[in-house]
């Protein structure tokens, strides 16, 4: 994606962000964005406003798939690799990468990708359950399945995500 193209979908994201009301008859609508060749999304009203990459202050001791902080606007905001996060190696971030900043639990943090895609509306009844095949912890990272004409959409279980690099930067 061109720097000018990934500029006008950052405006017009954060545009449909600010715009975002409560739900209306059981349709949620989601920040859909890219990992690789995957899609992912969350609940558009965690969401507070997505920017582009612009590096982070690294923090000893944290784990791998927390990038560091980011200072905005006097907020101290971790940094997660979503990528890393989900097992698939470190991100190696670049100007066209994106940071989606969601509120959790009432604190920010910074949810690493390559790119923002879409907002998508669903209807909540049509969120199908994550498979459980092992008991592996990583599978709670996911809240849901969305399929559309695209395919499919993994939704991101927020607290999940961030419970390691929560707790890990309050204790920093």
């Amino acid at each position: 994606m061109h720097h000018q193209d990934q500029t006008a979908a950052l405006e017009a994201a954060n545009h449909a962000v600010a715009g975002a009301r409560g739900n209306e008859a059981g349709i949620q609508e989601f920040v859909t964005f890219a990992i690789g060749d995957d899609r992912y999304g969350v609940d558009i009203m965690s969401v507070r406003e997505i920017k582009g990459w612009s590096g982070v202050s690294p923090l000893a001791g944290q784990p791998d798939f927390v990038r560091g902080v980011l200072n905005l606007r006097g907020v101290m905001v971790p940094i997660v690799d979503l990528r890393c996060r989900f097992g698939q190696g470190m991100t190696d971030a670049t100007a066209t990468h994106i940071v989606i900043i969601v509120s959790i639990a009432d604190q920010l943090v910074g949810l690493l990708a390559d790119q923002v895609l879409d907002i998508v509306p669903y209807e909540a009844s049509k969120i199908q359950p994550v498979p459980q095949v092992t008991r592996d912890s990583d599978v709670n990272l996911f809240g849901g399945l969305l399929t559309d004409e695209h395919g499919m959409i993994t939704l991101i279980d927020l607290p999940q995500i961030a419970s390691r690099a929560q707790t890990t930067s309050a204790a920093a």
